[in-house]
């Protein structure tokens, strides 16, 4: 299986069973570390001219509902060829930054644990189904899954080092 462009050097994801482990432990630890962070320094952008946590947390939702369809168009029409999607634009539209820190907390952690559900209930053999987002060959559902965690991962440790929550 491909490796994720967002793993950290070490960070041992290549299976379902990996991902699915890592984002229990990630549901279990993480809404904990965010929910201390008040609204205003969410609202703060990392760096000049980048996203706020808000918007960060934000693209996280917008991830979570992409790869949901993915995952489950992936599973009923046995393979999957969809485009990908403009985050910056997803972001924007949202109006993420407007919105409040706890209730983004609580509906990334919710849509989280479905996402769970999802990979966990995954039929095995669904997992070699081959996918396709915005004309790449981007992997069997197995990798998306992966990547998606590895992702997830990524952007949460962009909010809790900047926030040191």
């Amino acid at each position: 299986m491909r490796h994720s462009k967002y793993q950290q050097p070490g960070a041992i994801l290549e299976s379902r069973a990996d991902a699915a482990a890592e984002l229990e432990k990630v549901l279990a630890t993480v809404p904990s570390r965010l929910s201390p962070i008040t609204d205003h320094d969410a609202s703060l952008p990392r760096i000049v001219g980048k996203w706020s946590c808000k918007q960060i947390l934000g693209h996280l939702i917008d991830s979570a509902a992409n790869n949901h369809h993915r995952f489950v168009r992936a599973q009923i029409e046995r393979s999957l060829d969809m485009p990908g999607y403009t985050q910056n634009e997803w972001v924007s539209v949202q109006s993420y930054q407007q919105r409040s820190w706890n209730d983004l907390v609580t509906l990334w952690t919710s849509y989280n644990r479905h996402i769970l559900h999802l990979i966990l209930t995954a039929p095995a053999e669904h997992l070699t189904i081959a996918c396709r987002i915005s004309g790449d060959e981007s992997g069997p559902l197995e990798f998306l899954m992966v990547d998606y965690v590895a992702h997830l991962e990524h952007h949460l440790n962009q909010i809790l080092a900047t926030r040191k929550a």
